[in-house]
């Protein structure tokens, strides 16, 4: 889903707002999410799930797979992403 998508939705559901409210109350829930992830926060978001950030070490010994060349790669972070167990039972779904 495209934020163009949730956007449409969102207007669906919310007649009564117009585009400019419901693009403005989208990109501020983003927002506020990346300030919370940059800060080193995690963010919860009940029955979805939780985002929270992973320092991954550095590698001094790593391969270049197209060269095998040893190169380093630095310390960095990365965004993770953990499912809820409603959102798991809710994909998992066969029915």
């Amino acid at each position: 889903m495209l934020r163009s998508d949730l956007i449409k939705e969102f207007q669906k559901k919310n007649p009564e707002l117009n585009l400019s409210e419901i693009e403005f109350i989208v990109e501020t829930f983003f927002k506020t999410i990346e300030k919370a992830l940059h800060e080193g926060k995690k963010v919860e978001l009940r029955g979805f799930g939780t985002f929270f950030v992973k320092k991954i070490k550095e590698k001094y010994n790593s391969r270049n797979p197209k060269t095998s060349e040893l190169i380093y790669v630095p310390e960095k972070i990365k965004v993770r992403f953990k499912t809820s167990k409603k959102l798991k039972e809710l994909i998992n779904d066969k029915t």
